[in-house]
């Protein structure tokens, strides 16, 4: 088996397992509804989380918005599939392409801003979306929200099925975008600006490309959000929410993303799990959070990524080293 194939096979059989082995147990009952529900909802906090992750650690600039672009994906999702009648599909695809707009549009006069100053920019942003929605009532429904009905309420494993397919799109279109000639364009300008400057490389052209990626990838996220809790208020574009996708980047490691999915899986069902000690939940969640950044504070993967093909080598060779003990304690028995 050539390379190229093996790092091609041993990924896709994985994301086909993940997809799809979850949605038959679902679909038999085996998983409820209930379960369901909140591994859907890592999927959506997933993408979010990847959609931070591109923004925050490969491109290196600090963001503290993206909640609102997940917002204006949310929003317009509903707009086009309830007020203008487009199958859902399409209405996430135009309402992902409006908030890379959006994107576009507040990256243009900000990204020449650096650290601080870029991520007061994009949090004054995400207040501004949330103020606007709840202002504009014909749209948004005003402070108490819209609700929005699909097949994602009625059939929990078509919700999963469409939220995990859509995650395992975005991350296999990120990690070929990131191994092209404008992904180590990007890299090196995280790395040093200054010296990707020197070599010709367009800083503000290539933040400008993350960051409407990141953008888009929000976009995705928020309709799917929408489409899967069936109710939205203009508070999912707060300040809180962004920095809850920023802690999962943070805890899986910035510039990982299958660091930040698994984070983003852990805390979604975390939040669930210790739901049982009330309001003590708000002050055991933290205090793993504050363990995690004391004891591991580059994340549970780095900067590294989950390789499956190194997984499945080093499995190999653990078998083979065990069929090798076997053998030879076969001989020795034998004599």
């Amino acid at each position: 088996m050539t390379t190229r194939l093996k790092n091609t096979l041993i990924p896709g059989i994985f994301a086909i397992l993940a997809v799809f082995i979850p949605t038959i147990l679902i679909k038999l009952g085996i998983i409820n509804a209930y379960i369901a529900q909140i591994i859907t909802l890592g999927g959506v906090n997933a993408i979010l989380a990847v959609s931070v992750n591109t923004i925050t650690g490969w491109t290196g600039q600090l963001s503290l918005g993206q909640a609102g672009f997940m917002a204006i994906g949310a929003y317009t999702t509903i707009t086009f599939t309830i007020d203008c009648g487009l199958p859902l599909p399409l209405s996430i695809t135009l309402a992902s392409i409006i908030t890379a707009f959006f994107g576009w549009l507040i990256g243009f006069p900000t990204l020449k801003l650096t650290g601080d100053y870029l991520a007061i920019v994009t949090l004054g942003f995400g207040e501004i979306i949330r103020v606007i929605l709840i202002n504009i009532k014909a749209v948004s429904g005003g402070a108490n929200g819209r609700r929005f009905t699909t097949l994602f309420a009625l059939y929990p494993w078509v919700s999963f099925l469409c939220v995990t397919a859509v995650l395992v799109v975005v991350v296999i279109l990120l990690q070929n975008f990131m191994r092209s000639s404008y992904g180590r364009a990007i890299l090196a300008v995280r790395e040093d600006e200054i010296a990707a400057n020197s070599n010709g490389i367009g800083i503000f052209r290539y933040k400008m490309v993350g960051f409407v990626t990141a953008a888009f990838v929000a976009g995705v996220g928020g309709g799917l959000y929408a489409a899967v809790i069936g109710f939205v208020k203009p508070d999912i574009a707060s300040f809180n929410k962004s920095i809850d996708y920023l802690i999962f980047v943070v805890l899986g490691g910035m510039g990982s993303i299958t660091g930040s999915i698994l984070a983003t899986y852990i805390l979604t069902y975390l939040q669930e799990f210790l739901r049982f000690l009330r309001d003590y939940r708000l002050v055991i969640y933290p205090l793993i959070l504050i363990a995690v950044m004391l004891y591991r504070p580059q994340g549970l993967l780095g900067m590294k990524e989950l390789s499956f093909v190194r997984l499945c080598g080093r499995l190999w060779e653990f078998f083979t080293r065990l069929k090798r003990k076997a053998r030879r304690l076969v001989k020795k028995n034998v004599r």
